[in-house]
């Protein structure tokens, strides 16, 4: 095995935790904004404010706790550390959402409080994950292979989750209510399990440098890279249309394709049964052509099979099945192949400054995954309201045709733009490889300045170690 390549145990591990994180991040866009506006009759436009408003809010947070991160040197390591902390914030949160009920104390302003919570937690839990993820290995298509790993979980999380309601509706219990709290639960004792296990197995390098200023200043100075701005700009076009489509799910498949909830919720494990099997495609399709080209195979084959939605027969749920199906075979393919890339700007970053900003560039695609999943709620819920779309009585006419707008035309739009912004990524493996070539050449030398950062002959090593007498 390779020195950079990392076992599957490990790497399964590492995963272990998106399971209860996944399980929160689907509900906070699919479920609860629905949950909050349907079962507890908020107002759907302070619903989706709410949404929008506590993700916008929650990006300034990222580059605070991104330098944090970046500047911690502990015997846990920098990113463990954090990753520990946030485990009871996400409990108590998740608590407090997920178990809430109709009547007095839960209004606009419990919504907003517990979002505040439940979101800082989740900052600092996906920063530290996806940054100890990085520094696992320095290999181009090793970090694609740790991401595919890391997807992976989050999809396998997806699904778990997405099983409750139809489980306890097998068992007699068809309450949407009671479904949403077994989701909390779900989150809660899975999250101090997974989180301890990967704490236990999976290593991370302790940095024993001293730590570089990793502030506001720094992460704004991020943008001025071509690499960074491309891979943010193609992160919040692909993260925004599935967020967007996630948001509007079941509205558009029991509104317009005329599915109850139970089957618009087998439907959305179809869609991601079909990203769980989509992973390791696209990963064999990045070790061949590139990162970059990989994702955007993927943009085009997104777009084409959404806008193939809009056939799907009302009823007809085995049609819609395949349909979810494909459109859900490249839902896996930006999320992890983004971040990959991010790993490798990291390396570029270094070489140009000698800083390592690992926690800082992660912040930058938190806040672009924030900005994605704030507009997926707050734009389209708003639009919706202020068409005439209701959402808790039957509805015609407009409100149904702008429906069916924001869940098919703009996400493969939005994926189409994306392929565009990464197809000449310059990034590529092969200017990788130089980079780190050069870092491995300058590490060595501040690791045994004698040396010099040139190649050294065994004569000339022996000399140094061992000077004549």
């Amino acid at each position: 095995m390779s020195a950079d390549r990392r076992s599957s145990l490990t790497l399964a591990a590492l995963a272990a935790p998106c399971l209860p994180l996944a399980g929160l991040g689907l509900p906070l866009v699919v479920y609860l904004p629905e949950f909050y506006a349907n079962e507890l009759g908020l107002n759907l436009s302070a619903v989706g404010t709410a949404f929008m408003g506590v993700r916008l809010l929650d990006i300034a947070f990222d580059p605070f706790i991104g330098g944090v991160m970046d500047k911690t040197r502990t015997r846990l390591g920098r990113f463990r550390l954090w990753f520990a902390i946030s485990a009871p914030i996400l409990m108590l949160a998740a608590y407090m959402l997920f178990m809430a009920q109709p009547g007095v104390g839960v209004g606009v302003g419990y919504l907003w409080l517990w979002l505040l919570v439940v979101y800082a937690g989740f900052s600092i839990a996906t920063l530290a994950h996806l940054s100890w993820g990085s520094v696992l290995s320095p290999g181009y298509d090793e970090r694609s292979r740790i991401y595919a790993w890391w997807q992976g979980g989050n999809v396998v999380g997806m699904i778990l989750v997405l099983t409750l309601p139809p489980l306890l509706g097998l068992l007699g219990v068809p309450s949407h209510a009671i479904g949403v709290e077994a989701m909390g639960w779900f989150i809660i004792l899975l999250l101090p399990l997974t989180m301890g296990l990967a704490l236990l197995k999976v290593p991370e390098p302790i940095l024993t440098t001293p730590p570089h200023r990793s502030g506001f200043k720094e992460y704004l100075q991020l943008f001025r890279r071509d690499s960074v701005r491309r891979l943010l700009a193609a992160d919040l076009a692909i993260g925004t249309g599935p967020a967007i489509t996630g948001a509007l799910f079941f509205f558009f498949f029991e509104r317009v394709k005329g599915f109850d909830k139970a089957e618009a919720g087998s439907l959305l494990l179809v869609y991601f049964i079909g990203g769980l099997i989509g992973g390791p495609l696209w990963t064999r399709l990045a070790y061949r052509t590139g990162k970059h080209r990989a994702l955007a195979i993927a943009t085009v084959f997104y777009a084409i099979v959404t806008a193939g939605a809009l056939v799907i027969p009302p009823g007809n749920w085995p049609v819609a099945a395949l349909l979810m199906f494909l459109i859900g075979l490249p839902f896996s393919a930006g999320p992890f192949l983004l971040r990959a890339m991010m790993a490798d700007v990291g390396d570029e970053e270094r070489l140009a400054t000698g800083a390592d900003r690992t926690g800082l560039l992660y912040a930058l695609l938190s806040g672009t995954v924030k900005i994605g999943s704030a507009a997926a709620v707050g734009v389209t819920y708003v639009g919706l309201d202020l068409i005439g779309f209701n959402a808790r009585t039957a509805d015609s006419g407009s409100g149904l045709v702008g429906l069916q707008i924001m869940f098919l035309a703009v996400p493969a739009a939005l994926s189409l733009i994306a392929g565009w912004i990464v197809l000449n990524y310059p990034l590529t493996a092969e200017r990788h490889a130089e980079i780190r070539s050069a870092l491995d050449e300058r590490d060595l030398a501040e690791a045994a300045p004698e040396f010099g950062a040139e190649p050294k002959t065994a004569e000339e090593i022996h000399a140094v170690a061992r000077p004549a007498e």
